[in-house]
C-alpha cells in the first residue's frame, strides 16, 4: 500500500547536546519498518527523474520498491550494480541537490529520502549478509590509478570487475582518500570506508600506501612498468589562504590539517595518540562550505566553549548542505553572516588572541552568480578567539603536472579533461576534484566511473 504522506519518515539522531561532545554518528539510521514505511512513498515514477539526478545511474525506483517490499538483500545488490561505495553515498551524497530535487514527491511535500534508503540498504546488508565476491576473469592488462579516494575508488573498481588487474597508488598511510582524512567520524564512520575498500581489494584491486606520484615514481615509470592506462584521481588538497595579516600566527590551521590530524592521526583520542590538536575556548572558522561545518563541528567536540561559522555571504548563499547547517545550529555553533576577517591578531608570544572583521552587504552578483559582499564602511570589530580555522577551498597539488610532460592544466592548476576523462597526454586519463576542483564525493565517483569506461576502450583500440 502506497504511503501518501507528504512528510519523509524521520531518522533517529543523538540528542544534540551529547553529540555535541562526542565522534559517534549522528544519525543512527532507519529500522526495517521504518524504512518500508519510507520506501512506500515512492511512486515508481514511469519515466524515473531521480535517476537523472544520479551521477553514478543507481536504478532508484528498483531498489525502493525492492525495500518497500522487505527484499532488502536484492535491494543493496541493486544498488552496488552501478554504486560501489552506497554505505558512504547514502550519507554524504548531497541528495537534495541531485536525485531528490528530481523527485515527484517533493512538488507537494518532500522528496523521498532516497539517500537515508541507500544508507539502510548498505548497512542491513553489512550487518546481516557475509559478502562473497566473484572475481571477474583477469584478461592480462595492467592500470594504474593515483590516488585512493572516491574517483579513485570507483575507477579501480569497475575496472577489475572487467578484469583488469588494477594497483591504486596512495601518497597516505591508510587508503580512503578525503574519505578518511577530510570528513568526520560522526558524519562517516571510518569502519565503514574500511569495509568499502576491503570488498574492492576482494575484488583483486590492489593498493599500494605511501606512494607519492611524483617522487616515488613519475607516470613516465608507471607507463614504463607496464601499466597500459593511468587514472589520475588525486583530488585537490592543496589549501587555499585568504591572504590575510597574521595567517602565520600559532593556532591558525587550514581545514585540511585541522581534519586530518583529527580524522587520520586520531587527535581526539589524544593524549593516547601522539598528535595533539590545540583547540582554544574560542574558535572561528572562516567559511561556509561543507568542510567549514565539519571543521566548526569537530571543534566544539575537542572542546572549545566559542565556536563561529564567519561567512561573508547571507545564510541564503552558502554552500553546505541544509542538514549539515541545521546540525551545527543544533550543537550551537554561532553564524556571524555578512562578516569578512581583514586581520588575525596575535598576542606577544605569537599565538592567535582575536580576529578583526568587517561586516558586509550583498551587491550585484559577481561570476558565480552569487552576490558580491561589499565591506560596509564604520562596520570594523574584533572576535575574541584563540584559533582560527581557515574553511574557504582548496586545489590541486602541482607535484603531478610539475613532473608529468604533456599534460596540460587550467589557471588554476586543475588537470584538463574531457566527460571521459581525457587528458592531453595519450593514455592519461583523470576525474574528480583533480579535474573540478573541490566538489562533492559523488561527482567524484561519477567521473571514476566514466574514466573507467574509457579507458577500457582506449585499451582494447590498442589491440
Amino acid at each position: 500500500m502506497a504511503n501518501m504522506s507528504s512528510k519523509k519518515v524521520p531518522i533517529p539522531e543523538q540528542d544534540p547536546q551529547v553529540r555535541s561532545r562526542n565522534f559517534s554518528e549522528v544519525s543512527l539510521g532507519y529500522t526495517e519498518e521504518m524504512a518500508v514505511e519510507e520506501a512506500q512513498r515512492c511512486l515508481n515514477c514511469k519515466h524515473k527523474p531521480c535517476m537523472s539526478g544520479c551521477p553514478v545511474n543507481v536504478r532508484i525506483p528498483e531498489f525502493i520498491t525492492l525495500i518497500a517490499a522487505g527484499e532488502f538483500e536484492k535491494a543493496y545488490e541493486t544498488i552496488y550494480e552501478t554504486n560501489s561505495l552506497p554505505a558512504i553515498c547514502g550519507r554524504v551524497c548531497p541528495q537534495e541537490t541531485q536525485c531528490e530535487q528530481k523527485c515527484v514527491r517533493g512538488i507537494k511535500g518532500e522528496p523521498v529520502a532516497i539517500g537515508r534508503l541507500e544508507r539502510f540498504a548498505a548497512d542491513w546488508y553489512m550487518k546481516n549478509i557475509q559478502r562473497t565476491v566473484v572475481k571477474t576473469p583477469r584478461n592480462g592488462k595492467r592500470v594504474a590509478v593515483i590516488g585512493s579516494g572516491p574517483a579513485g575508488l570507483t575507477c579501480a573498481g569497475d575496472l577489475a570487475k572487467m578484469g583488469y588487474d588494477v594497483t591504486v597508488f596512495e601518497a597516505f598511510h591508510k587508503a580512503g582518500g578525503v574519505l578518511v582524512y577530510g570528513i568526520p567520524e560522526f558524519r562517516l564512520p571510518k569502519d565503514l570506508v574500511k569495509k568499502e575498500i576491503e570488498a574492492l581489494k576482494n575484488l583483486g584491486v590492489e593498493i599500494r600506501t605511501n606512494m607519492v606520484i611524483g617522487k616515488t615514481l613519475t607516470i613516465d615509470e608507471l607507463f614504463e612498468e607496464g601499466y597500459e592506462a593511468v587514472f589520475i584521481g588525486s583530488g585537490a588538497g592543496l589549501p587555499t589562504f585568504l591572504g590575510i595579516p597574521g595567517e602565520n600566527l600559532n593556532g591558525v590551521y587550514s581545514a585540511n590539517e585541522f581534519l586530518t590530524r583529527i580524522n587520520l592521526m586520531k587527535a581526539y583520542t589524544f593524549p593516547q595518540s601522539d598528535t595533539p590538536v590545540k583547540c582554544g575556548r574560542n574558535v572561528a572558522v572562516v567559511g561556509g562550505g561543507n568542510v567549514a561545518m565539519d571543521a566548526a563541528r569537530s571543534a566544539k567536540r575537542l572542546g572549545a566553549e566559542n565556536v563561529y561559522i564567519v561567512y561573508r555571504r547571507s545564510e541564503k548563499e552558502m554552500p553546505a548542505r541544509v542538514e549539515e547547517i541545521h546540525h551545527a545550529k543544533e550543537e550551537g555553533i554561532i553564524f556571524k553572516f555578512l562578516t569578512n576577517p581583514f586581520r588575525i591578531l596575535g598576542d606577544d608570544k605569537g599565538w592567535v588572541c582575536g580576529m578583526e572583521c568587517v561586516n558586509m552587504d550583498l551587491g550585484e552578483p559577481d561570476a558565480s552568480g552569487r552576490r558580491r559582499p561589499v565591506p560596509i564602511e564604520g562596520s570594523e570589530h574584533v572576535i575574541d578567539v584563540d584559533i582560527a580555522i581557515i574553511a574557504i577551498g582548496t586545489s590541486p597539488n602541482p607535484l603531478i603536472r610539475s613532473t608529468t610532460s604533456g599534460l596540460d592544466t587550467n589557471k588554476w592548476g586543475c588537470i584538463v579533461a574531457d566527460e571521459n576523462g581525457s587528458t592531453s597526454r595519450e593514455g592519461v586519463f583523470a576525474g574528480g576534484d583533480a579535474v573540478t576542483g573541490a566538489a562533492t564525493v559523488i561527482l567524484a565517483m561519477g567521473a571514476g566511473k566514466n574514466a573507467a569506461k574509457a579507458m577500457d576502450e582506449y585499451i582494447k583500440s590498442k589491440g
